[in-house]
């Protein structure tokens, strides 16, 4: 959610927060702020509400040159958006900034009686004045102090005015990067605010404090022992967190899907089959569960869908999909014989990383489909498939539900395999449609400005209803979410069949009816659907396969799909929904890439 950068070496440390705050925009922010270690120790606070744009130039006049700092970019959880809310925060000798929630911030008012001493209403605040009751010149035991009297999730980073030049910092939950480089030393909450300065980094271990100096980064546990960091590298160029000529990352991002999954796809292809020998994940994790548990949130969820139509009636064993923020506080029906499939593209989302830990406790063997190298779920997962993605910095997430599909495809047909469901020459076959899907999503990207021309029957519009039976089903969810997070659309996906049952209830003159009708063995009950909406009114906009036989009148709009096998038309109905949500956003002048209340990485409840 919220956006974290430090520096501490030769360079000019405003420049550098100030750029990496811009790279760190698209995870969602009300209000950005800076806090600059100047000559003496003289800490300078720059804060304003809006857009980092505001910050620039409330920092225009400030000439000296510092050498350490802190940026945050803040998404409103404890307060109003306001200049006294926005971070950094300052509190006696120590300088804060935080992600995450401080559960029990009330009860630490109390019991360190703040009362009188704080000028904003967050639960940052409060950490930072607790933070600074416990600080007797040690940062280190302070903050090893510090975490014991707190509950909830965070990522601190802290300058303390009698350590000039020092930046330290801690998380649970909450991620945070770091990296020493021949400029200096850095820390951060994404990736993409340290690529322009070096490809080497390491994921600060939950529970360890991090201590920045211009010439060294320490890690240390809460024992104050120092450890030595896992060094990993970027496996993506800089160019791809840029927008390179495209208006919007969304847009870039749609364009980027065909070789997003070829990037997930061809390396785990031996002989024509999915093979995960270089995942190591060995045959018997798919072959010794009696049921598969899906966890995850959002478009993850709606991935998770999609896997358990598909899944479910070729394994013959029980799929469950479960809505990551319930399952955790379920008493889920899992055990040593379930494998429980965690979906996260950061691989930080709390509500999943929760989840996880649940079903471990259970006994549950799990697999985790992330984005991110060394991220908390990637490394406290059994098993880990990575996507190959790249950076997504669009809010709305595209390319990251492609290749989650894409491995959950894998993953279905290498259990068909070894459960024998498929033969080799069936599994072949599969894999063969997989990637018969990838021209089909290009073709799809092409006709774009079809795509465009019919969202000018949605964006006047105040709903708009998508439809669809089994697989189509689960594909319009995700279509209705992308509608409604970036064109502000309020839309709603519904099985065809259970139109009937009371939701046609909503069907007016001229409301836009999205329906989906791909799969062969209920496309005649689709159609059947469609007629039911049309005749009370509806401008239906029919996405189908060529081929298939539809009645002229049908729907006022058709878009015909790559003739493909019904299990793969998800992937250029996804281009084709996505499109549709961005054109409607392009066109009612919204931020495509930054909507509005929401952030990237959910990192709190």
């Amino acid at each position: 959610m919220c956006g974290i950068i430090g520096y501490t070496g030769p360079l000019d440390s405003k420049k550098i927060l100030l750029e990496g705050l811009s790279q760190l925009e698209y995870r969602g922010y009300d209000s950005a702020g800076i806090a600059l270690c100047m000559e003496n120790s003289r800490i300078q606070l720059v804060r304003h509400t809006g857009k980092v744009s505001n910050l620039k130039k409330g920092c225009e006049e400030i000439s000296q040159v510092s050498h350490c700092g802190l940026g945050h970019t803040r998404w409103a959880t404890h307060g109003g958006v306001t200049t006294e809310n926005t971070h950094p925060h300052k509190a006696g000798r120590v300088i804060l900034v935080h992600n995450g929630i401080i559960e029990n911030y009330h009860q630490l008012t109390t019991d360190f009686h703040l009362e009188g001493k704080l000028l904003s209403e967050t639960d940052s605040e409060v950490a930072a004045w607790v933070l600074e009751s416990l600080y007797d010149g040690n940062p280190a035991e302070a903050i090893s102090k510090l975490v014991s009297h707190l509950k909830g999730s965070y990522s601190f980073c802290m300058m303390f005015e009698d350590h000039p030049g020092e930046i330290y910092a801690i998380r649970n939950v909450s991620p945070l990067v770091a990296a020493y480089t021949h400029s200096g030393s850095f820390v951060a909450s994404d990736l993409t605010a340290l690529i322009p300065y070096t490809r080497q980094y390491f994921v600060v271990p939950e529970d360890h404090i991090l201590r920045l100096t211009s010439y060294k980064v320490h890690l240390y546990d809460l024992d104050l022992k120092e450890q030595e960091p896992e060094i990993l590298e970027v496996n993506w160029n800089m160019d791809a967190a840029m927008k390179n000529g495209f208006p919007h990352f969304m847009l870039k991002e749609i364009h980027e899907q065909p070789d997003a999954l070829k990037n997930t796809i061809l390396p785990r292809l031996a002989k024509g089959l999915p093979d995960f020998t270089d995942d190591q994940i060995p045959d018997y994790v798919f072959k010794d569960c009696n049921q598969v548990q899906i966890v995850a949130c959002g478009t993850a969820m709606h991935a998770g869908m999609a896997a358990r139509a598909l899944m479910e009636p070729l394994l013959r064993i029980p799929v469950t999909v479960s809505i990551a923020s319930e399952f955790r506080y379920e008493d889920p029906l899992v055990d040593d014989k379930t494998l429980v499939i965690i979906i996260s593209q950061s691989g930080e989302t709390i509500d999943t990383l929760a989840a996880l830990r649940l079903a471990k406790s259970y006994g549950s063997r799990t697999l985790s489909v992330v984005n991110v190298k060394g991220s908390t779920i990637a490394r406290e997962s059994d098993y880990v498939l990575y996507t190959h993605a790249g950076p997504e910095i669009a809010v709305a997430s595209t390319k990251a539900y492609s290749v989650q599909l894409a491995a959950l495809y894998m993953v279905c047909c290498r259990m068909a395999l070894v459960r024998e469901k498929y033969s080799v020459a069936e599994a072949e076959d599969f894999m063969k449609k997989l990637l018969d899907s990838i021209p089909a999503m290009e073709a799809m990207i092409e006709k774009r400005d079809m795509v465009k021309a019919l969202v000018t029957h949605l964006i006047n519009k105040p709903d708009a209803f998508f439809i669809g039976r089994g697989l189509d089903y689960a594909f319009s969810l995700e279509g209705a979410l992308k509608l409604k997070e970036i064109s502000y659309i309020h839309a709603e996906a519904y099985a065809a069949g259970e139109l009937k049952h009371g939701t046609i209830a909503l069907i007016t003159q001229e409301v836009p009816v999205i329906a989906i009708a791909t799969q062969e063995n209920v496309f005649l009950k689709t159609i059947s659907n469609i007629r039911e909406v049309k005749a009370r009114g509806a401008f239906v906009i029919l996405l189908t396969k060529e081929g298939m036989n539809v009645e002229p009148g049908i729907a006022d709009i058709q878009i015909s799909i790559p003739d493909i096998g019904d299990r793969f038309t998800v992937f250029p109905i996804a281009v084709v929904l996505q499109l549709i949500a961005y054109y409607a956003s392009v066109g009612k002048n919204l931020d495509v890439d930054q909507p509005r209340n929401l952030a990237k990485s959910v990192t709190v409840e």
